[in-house]
């Protein structure tokens, strides 16, 4: 069969499976039929996918995704999971090795979704059709099947039972088709059309090969080059240069000029680091006392912002020095001492943005934004490792970004295998005597959370109260924390009503037992 015609059958069927699957239902197990079919689909496709590093890399970080997703069902594990999906996806039909091209591999599939659809059509048209072969099927299979007919009627004269079965088949092929159109509207086929776009951006590879070409092109490894003086003199990057440094950016001794500027420039930005640094290992890592008027939001947000700011800034700064062949001057060894200086204070400056948050952590409890802070911070240490690395063995900004969102990667999947929801509760609600209970913020979190509040719902409307002086000024709803408590679990019971097995996940089924098991001993 003409391989476009092929891929034209499997975007077909991949939409009738996303169809059945996903109409009305939540993404949960059905994500792993339609998943299966996927990866099948490119795989077959694309046999040798299986050599590429990328591929066996990703792959097994796919499916643990995909395992996150039936069990925690979290907002997180399905963008994991669909992320994962679409760069695997590009690494299969693609040449790559870095996640950043991938991605703009994946993203010009779906934008040219609908131009790799009409060139698979166009594909019935090129050399034996598909209907040529299917009379010609036709005409090895009408004898056969007359054949049967005549037997057909002659077994079901002769045996009442089998008649019995070959009628209640024929009603239901009855019903079937008299119910079709019941079952068809409008919105299941707009449906349907959305499942021909998703399917077809992932199983149809777009002519262009811009990013995968671009990425060949790369190197980890820096080299030596002689530029081109007049096309220097042109640039942007020189003009820069010259503002700052006037004649001295310009002839035989500009490497060693900007070797000079670089020294200079770290020596005064080590120093104003170990200030900053100094004062918060006094202060924060040793001297720091809580008291009720700290406001701990600005003394974290605020600060560590600021923090994190300016350790970006400072690999930016590194990146600049150390951009092309001042890796290769000689004289450059105070310049690379400086750098590893700077960067290990830069540490030093994330242990102490650490600290902050876990003083967060310890006087207010978990949120969203404090787990943010350490997950961002993990990949401030790895870029400033990266950036380590990348001087010392002298590797390009495509090796720093590469292998920076392969970590990033890393941790977006094991992050998806955490329920932090029900970890941010059980957390605050086991510390409710010692901290505040933001019971807003609570009551906001995802249905699993529904259990742990269950065992502690007596603290809803105390906690509310001791913080706003009011009970019934609840931001959802004109009723009481409690009221809201009873109305979000009513509303998580009629909803998994409405969903059949596909919708089926094991945060959802614990959830539902619970509550049930809970009902049925009150009503006792």
């Amino acid at each position: 069969m003409n391989r476009e015609v092929f891929k034209t059958i499997l975007t077909i069927a991949g939409a009738i499976v996303f169809n059945i699957v996903f109409w009305q239902e939540k993404i949960a197990v059905n994500m792993v039929i339609f998943d299966a079919f996927v990866l099948w689909s490119v795989f077959y496709l694309y046999p040798s996918a299986f050599s590429k590093p990328g591929t066996r890399w990703l792959l097994p970080l796919h499916l643990v995704t995909l395992a996150a997703l039936v069990i925690h069902n979290t907002l997180l594990s399905k963008l994991a999971c669909c992320a994962t999906l679409l760069l695997l996806v590009a690494f299969v039909q693609f040449l790559h090795r870095s996640v950043w091209y991938a991605g703009g591999s994946a993203l010009m599939n779906v934008v040219l979704m609908v131009v790799s659809f009409f060139e698979a059509l166009a594909g019935f048209k090129r050399g034996k059709t598909p209907s040529t072969g299917f009379r010609r099927v036709a005409r090895f299979i009408i004898i056969p099947l007359m054949i049967a007919a005549v037997f057909l009627g002659l077994y079901s004269l002769a045996n009442t039972v089998f008649m019995n079965i070959l009628n209640d088949a024929a009603m239901a092929i009855s019903n079937f088709f008299g119910n079709i159109f019941t079952w068809f509207s409008w919105q299941r086929f707009v449906f349907l059309l959305a499942g021909v776009f998703v399917t077809g951006a992932l199983l149809l590879r777009a002519n262009i090969q811009f990013f995968s070409k671009k990425d060949a092109a790369q190197s980890n490894s820096l080299w030596r080059r002689k530029h081109n003086l007049i096309k220097w003199k042109q640039s942007s990057l020189f003009d820069l240069l010259t503002l700052f440094m006037g004649r001295f950016a310009n002839g035989m001794l500009a490497l060693r000029n900007e070797n000079t500027v670089g020294i200079i420039s770290l020596a005064l930005l080590n120093g104003l680091l170990c200030c900053i640094n100094i004062i918060d290992i006094v202060y924060v890592w040793f001297g720091f006392t809580y008291h009720s008027n700290l406001n701990l939001s600005k003394y974290v947000h605020e600060g560590a912002g600021l923090l994190i700011f300016s350790i970006v800034l400072a690999m930016l700064v590194l990146l600049f020095f150390f951009r092309g062949n001042l890796n290769f001057y000689k004289k450059n060894k105070w310049l690379r001492y400086g750098a590893y200086l700077w960067i290990l204070q830069n540490l030093v400056l994330v242990v102490s943005v650490l600290i902050r948050d876990y003083y967060y952590f310890v006087h207010m409890g978990m949120a969203y934004k404090r787990i943010g802070v350490v997950v961002f911070l993990l990949l401030v240490i790895a870029g400033l490792v990266t950036v380590f690395v990348k001087i010392h063995f002298r590797k390009t900004n495509y090796y720093l970004l590469r292998v920076n969102a392969w970590f990033a990667i890393v941790v977006l999947v094991i992050s998806s295998c955490i329920h932090w929801d029900e970890w941010i509760a059980t957390s605050n609600l086991a510390r409710k005597g010692t901290i505040p209970v933001d019971v807003n913020f609570l009551l906001s979190l995802s249905d699993k959370t529904l259990p742990v509040i269950e065992k502690n719902k007596e603290v809803l409307d105390t906690a509310y109260l001791s913080a706003h002086g009011e009970l019934n000024q609840l931001y959802y709803e004109r009723v009481t924390p409690a009221e809201y408590f009873e109305m979000r679990k009513r509303t998580f019971l009629q909803s998994q009503a409405a969903y059949s097995w596909l919708s089926w996940n094991m945060a959802d089924d614990y959830v539902k037992k619970n509550l049930l098991v809970k009902a049925t001993a009150s009503l006792k």
